[in-house]
């Protein structure tokens, strides 16, 4: 099987290189048959492992692959570590990656950049692939950085224009800073566990839950607990969690197949795998679980209300993921991983799914994304309009869709959580499902229905895109609409096994396993739930305003002006970060250009020895006068100098 799973990986990359180095021989046709060809043959070499793994219960794998360096018994290597948690990922990413890769064919068709962008998103899948395989710290952080370097380089494909530019170097600029956090937490593993790999460092664990650090002198901390921050400041950038999730919004400036590629299956779903990777850890520290729930559950809440405000297409589905997300981090702070798992695997359908919705409406559009520009596009595109509605129902958690099935599980796991914050968490995120509701359908209810806001000639030209775009959306609302359904083996069954670990007394979704009747007892419990009548008020409201009555919007903008600017506004989070952070930066160069370059360096030790040399020379300059008497005098009292000099100050016997 060790070939099997090096093949997973390799292929992509394989792809990947061909179409960068050899895109201009190859042409187009080949770069995306390369590329496509490559994460077919992972995909269904995943689909192999589900079924040798899962169906026919073959134990997991852990081994190393290639060593690369050995020093102070710390072993550096390339090894991989596939178990049920690395089994779905693995079909999650390689299937999601697959639909883009199609969907670019139609979508990128007469960009001049074409092969490129299929190099660098065989890549990313690469990356994403070895980041989710990897059995020990140095691999994972290896795909850790690579995705990041891919993100920089999609989110700025289009590098001539200047918002893109300033995208990039922005997601690029924050994630470093989560990255030096996760970067301290690996040394921390190092210096606590004298290993890199995870098999080692999970079975040392619980002798180490007493373990203390002194990071302030003087005062004693729970090893674990720094650790396991760390560790999560790392996911906060990779998974857009406050405050570290500006980024996210902005990489909707790259082309729409990587924001759906970006935010269903790589990049943002790192830091969740991650963190539920790491659970032998985290459930040594209830301190850090309680960080990581009051962080998601602020995420959760407060950027889905940035969606009621949004008005370009892409950006709303954006502000969607940072809501989930916060969603799945919620999931992982009361310890209900598996949960916050299958939502990161549901919702990985019916976000690449809304993405790519997205995209066939801009193409039909001609590249408009204003939501306000468009309305009645149902007649027009009706294959877009079908799955963008599915997509929708499963993103609210409407009962039977894939999004309820994960979402109303995190919800009922909070609310059964005794973890410290539980209670307000549990508040965020059932107001969350109603703002969801209400941000959803008020751009699907703007772009599909509602009068025509676009001009004869847009008219004219509008019709559904080609297969290439239409059959990925198909495919992905299939699962959008049924891998809910899948939750009894995989929330409240033994999926998992040993790959998650929780401890007895976090155990929720045990205690929710006891009054758990299978898929369409969880339905019908459901729908008599808080989360679905807030979310049929969502909706019924957002029918309401932006359908029957839109005057309502104008007045309540008017009426909640302050909180409409402050939402307008992103919470201030950019401004503070531009103003704080980069003209903090900006400022301190220029302090150190003045202070250093131009008075220290440029005036003191360069100009400055130059005028003083000119000074000194200028008063030698007297003394060689070419006149004898001159010379003489000069000798005389130099010779004086000298003697006066041995009479006063030689020492003495």
């Amino acid at each position: 099987m060790e070939t099997v799973y090096l093949a997973i990986v390799l292929a992509p990359l394989l792809g990947a290189i061909v179409a960068g180095l050899f895109g201009r021989l190859i042409g187009r046709r080949g770069a995306h048959w390369v590329t496509i060809l490559g994460v077919a043959t992972s995909f269904v070499l995943s689909l192999y492992v589900f079924k040798y793994m899962v169906i026919d219960g073959n134990p997991a794998f852990n081994g190393s692959v290639y060593t690369w360096l050995v020093t102070d018994g710390i072993r550096m290597e390339v090894g991989f570590l596939v178990d049920r948690l690395t089994t779905l990922m693995l079909l999650v990413v390689t299937f999601v990656s697959l639909m883009v890769h199609i969907y670019t064919i139609g979508y990128m068709h007469d960009d001049p950049g074409y092969q490129r962008f299929f190099s660098y998103i065989a890549l990313f899948t690469f990356a994403m692939l070895m980041l989710v395989m990897s059995n020990n710290f140095l691999q994972l952080f290896f795909g850790w950085e690579a995705v990041g370097l891919v993100s920089y380089l999609l989110i700025g494909f289009w590098y001539k224009k200047p918002t893109a530019i300033y995208a990039n170097l922005k997601a690029f600029l924050v994630n470093r800073v989560g990255d030096f956090g996760f970067l301290l937490g690996i040394a921390a593993v190092v210096l606590y566990f004298n290993t890199l790999d995870y098999a080692e460092v999970f079975s040392v664990a619980p002798s180490m839950a007493d373990a203390t650090i002194e990071i302030i002198p003087g005062v004693q901390g729970s090893a674990m607990t720094v650790i396991c921050i760390l560790l999560f400041i790392g996911a906060m950038g990779k998974s857009a969690q406050v405050p570290l999730h500006v980024w996210l919004p902005d990489s909707m400036e790259g082309p729409t197949p990587i924001s759906a590629l970006i935010h269903a299956a790589t990049m943002v779903t790192a830091g969740i795998f991650m963190v539920a990777r790491m659970s032998p850890l985290f459930e040594l520290s209830e301190t850090a679980l309680s960080f990581v729930l009051v962080i998601g559950s602020i995420t959760a809440l407060f950027m889905g209300l940035l969606g009621l405000v949004q008005n370009d297409i892409k950006r709303v589905v954006a502000y969607s993921t940072l809501s989930q997300l916060g969603y799945m981090t919620v999931a992982l702070g009361v310890s209900a991983y598996s949960a916050g798992i299958f939502h990161l695997m549901t919702h990985a359908f019916f976000k690449a799914l809304l993405f790519l919705a997205a995209g066939s409406v801009i193409i039909a559009m001609h590249h408009e994304q204003d939501i306000r520009k468009m309305g009645g596009l149902r007649r027009y595109l009706p294959v877009t309009y079908w799955t963008s509605l599915i997509g929708s129902l499963a993103l609210i958690g409407f009962p039977g869709f894939a999004g309820f099935f994960s979402k109303d599980t995190i919800i009922e796991a909070v609310y059964a959580s005794h973890i410290a914050g539980a209670g307000i968490a549990y508040v965020a995120v059932l107001i969350g499902v109603f703002v969801t509701a209400l941000y959803s359908f008020r751009m699907f209810f703007l772009v599909f229905h509602t009068e025509e806001r676009f001009d004869a000639r847009t008219r004219s030209h509008l019709h559904e895109p080609p297969a290439v775009v239409t059959v990925p959306l198909i495919l992905l609302a299939i699962p959008s609409l049924l891998a809910g359904y899948w939750i009894d083996p995989v929330v409240f069954g033994d999926y998992f096994g040993d790959a998650i670990q929780v401890a007895a007394a976090h155990d929720v979704i045990g205690h929710l396993a006891a009054d758990y009747h299978g898929a369409w007892g969880f339905i019908l419990h459901g729908l008599m739930a808080p989360a679905f009548w807030l979310a049929m008020a969502g909706l019924i409201t957002a029918w309401y305003i932006y359908t029957q009555n839109r005057a309502i919007a104008g007045r309540a903008a008017e009426r909640f002006r302050g909180l409409y600017r402050v939402l307008q506004n992103k919470y201030g989070f950019d401004r503070f970060n531009e103003v704080f952070f980069a003209g903090g930066a900006r400022g301190t160069g220029w302090t150190l250009w003045k202070l250093g370059d131009v008075l220290i360096i440029d005036g003191l030790l360069v100009n400055g020895s130059a005028r003083l040399v000119g000074w000194l020379s200028g008063i030698v300059r007297h003394v060689q006068s070419g006149y004898l008497y001159h010379y003489a005098f000069s000798m005389i009292i130099g010779l004086l100098l000298l003697l006066s000099w041995f009479v006063w100050f030689a020492p003495t016997q």
